[in-house]
């Protein structure tokens, strides 16, 4: 719920550079509390810091930025203070600064939860609580991407929400959560996670060849060079998107719930009842939306996920078109205005689930290839893919492909969901956090043509063979459109190589080609050539779309549909 814009730079040596500077220039404790005191919160933008040779408090004003401000100002304080004028040159362990936000400052207030719940808008302020702090952060929401989340916990604890979104357990975040605090809570009013069922203590198991960008919730993808073995993703090669805790659901108890606010309509079903609709298989390449996002952070910062070139995988779906359950919803051919709804079994601390929706039109086309799956490979979908049921929307953006689907509301609205509303959305390069309006731009369905290369990896070293380099990948296009070339180069584009497409769908007809297919290419290098070589590849699709050059002029700043040229460097023994 925050995310700290902070840029930590060589964070170790300016940390301990800062502090050796600051305790070499204490005069005593009262200037220390003096000065110390006068520290305010960090410029929430700065990204540049220098220790210099300036003053006291310019100094520990330069730390207090680093590190969020007055949580390492008070620990750097108090070391001093304790061991006299020695050199506190350690960095502030995410240990320590857990045990800060654990503890009474007694430099400041006691509030009870009474008093908290009145500062719940901007108008009153807003004030939460974590462990035993109080902070005020109603100047920090404003700046905070989904801060419609923040103000699901404003006027009262956050330790239920960050025990869900572990990503801000991070030094970074604690500490800048710390720099807002203003109090600390009554004794009897505190909740910590410790107290708290842990959502987390039903995960599945993982093939340790997953690589994780984050374990709670758990998001890993495959070694990109695992996904050119096969056309077909094993389930348990499949890259794992989960944003909230994996439901953990009994199918003997499992309901669906149908609803047509159109005409007013609803009805609940079980999985038994999904398996009476005729059984229908797609063989469809699922994509999230950050795919190759690290590459597009090479440009700049962004918040995300740094996944690779293998958060994206091609498997056969089987279940029930979705169609047909629209159908005995009360949806009529033709009736293609408006949107569905999906709502996952997975959520977050007040219950809600995470959402998403397609257009109707989508969901309505036989051909559209919209299924409630059940199978994946033609085995029970496991629970990181969905089990029991979720929806598969071939050539669409993975997010929309909502899994332990619990509910399905035909409207003519989109989704309300943050993640449909607030988030899978691009913009302009120039469009920052403080510029931003999602409201602006239409939610992410159809994915753009893209390839990657998936071997050879970025520093291998390699045998130019016969003056020849082999170079496999994929390639991909939403909305149907099927690879009609992929062209590889190892001089910086000045020459192309068309590369052979061994692996691609066939026999679907026109508009529906949903699996990437899968390509090679000896591409030559120069007679005699050594040293580093850097190679690209690029796909075109039947509508002729190809992607562009570079990550710079399409970065945003959630780092969504990164579909730039693939590269890699490699060294040629």
């Amino acid at each position: 719920m925050f995310s700290c814009k902070i840029l930590l730079t060589n964070r170790r040596h300016i940390l301990q550079t800062t502090i050796c500077r600051a305790a070499s220039i204490a005069k005593g404790n009262a200037a220390i509390d003096k000065r110390a005191t006068a520290v305010q919160k960090p410029p929430m933008q700065q990204e540049h810091h220098s220790s210099g040779n300036g003053s006291f408090d310019s100094v520990l004003s330069a730390t207090a930025v680093i590190f969020g401000g007055s949580l390492l100002t008070y620990l750097i304080t108090e070391k001093i203070k304790n061991d006299s004028a020695k050199i506190y040159a350690k960095e502030v362990s995410l240990d320590e600064i857990r045990k800060a936000h654990d503890a009474v400052r007694k430099d400041l207030p006691e509030y009870t939860m009474d008093e908290i719940v009145k500062h719940n808008s901007p108008s009153s302020g807003i004030w939460v609580t974590y462990g035993v702090g109080v902070y005020d952060i109603t100047k920090f929401v404003p700046k905070h991407p989904g801060s419609d989340k923040v103000m699901l916990a404003a006027g009262g604890a956050i330790d239920p929400f960050w025990h869900i979104f572990q990503q801000h357990n991070t030094e970074e975040v604690l500490s800048l959560l710390e720099s807002f605090r203003i109090g600390n809570l009554r004794p009897d009013d505190v909740v910590g996670t410790k107290d708290l069922h842990d959502p987390w203590s039903t995960e599945p198991k993982r093939h340790p060849i997953l690589k994780p960008a984050t374990l709670k919730p758990f998001n890993a993808e495959p070694p990109a060079s695992i996904l050119v073995d096969s056309f077909v993703t094993p389930t348990q090669f499949f890259y794992v998107r989960n944003h909230l805790p994996v439901p953990d659901v009994d199918v003997k108890s499992y309901e669906l719930e149908l609803e047509n606010e159109k005409t007013g309509k609803g009805k609940t079903i079980h999985f038994k009842d999904i398996l009476n609709y005729p059984k229908h298989s797609v063989t469809a390449t699922i994509m999230c939306g950050g795919n190759r996002r690290s590459e597009m952070m090479d440009v700049k910062p962004i918040k995300g996920l740094p996944w690779g070139a293998a958060a994206v995988g091609n498997a056969e779906w089987s279940g029930a078109k979705l169609c047909d359950v629209l159908r005995d919803m009360g949806v009529r051919e033709g009736d293609d205005e408006g949107h569905v709804q999906f709502e996952g079994l997975d959520t977050d601390p007040t219950s809600t689930p995470y959402g998403a929706s397609i257009p109707l039109a989508k969901a309505m086309d036989p051909r559209g290839d919209v299924i409630l799956a059940y199978e994946m490979n033609g085995q029970p979908l496991n629970r990181d893919h969905g089990y029991p049921i979720r929806v598969i929307v071939p050539g669409v953006v993975g997010s929309r492909n909502v899994k332990w689907l619990g509910k399905i509301v035909v409207s003519r609205n989109e989704s309300t969901s943050h993640w449909q509303q607030n988030d899978y959305k691009s913009f302009s390069p120039s469009t920052d956090w403080d510029t931003v309006d999602f409201k602006t731009a239409p939610a992410i369905q159809n994915m753009p043509v893209t390839s990657a290369i998936c071997t050879p990896a970025t520093g291998e070293k390699l045998a130019g063979k016969d003056g020849f380099v082999t170079v496999k990948g994929y390639a991909w296009s939403g909305g149907g459109s099927a690879i009609v070339r992929v062209d590889v180069s190892a001089d910086g584009g000045k020459t192309w190589t068309v590369a052979k497409l061994d692996e691609t769908e066939k026999g679907t007809g026109p508009g529906r080609h949903w699996s990437w297919s899968l390509w090679s290419a000896d591409v030559p290098v120069k007679p005699g050539q050594k040293g580093a070589v850097e190679i690209l590849s690029k796909a075109v699709d039947s509508n002729y779309n190809t992607q562009p050059e570079s990550f710079t002029n399409i970065w945003n700043l959630r780092g969504v549909v990164g579909n730039a040229y693939s590269r890699v460097k490699v060294t040629i023994n």
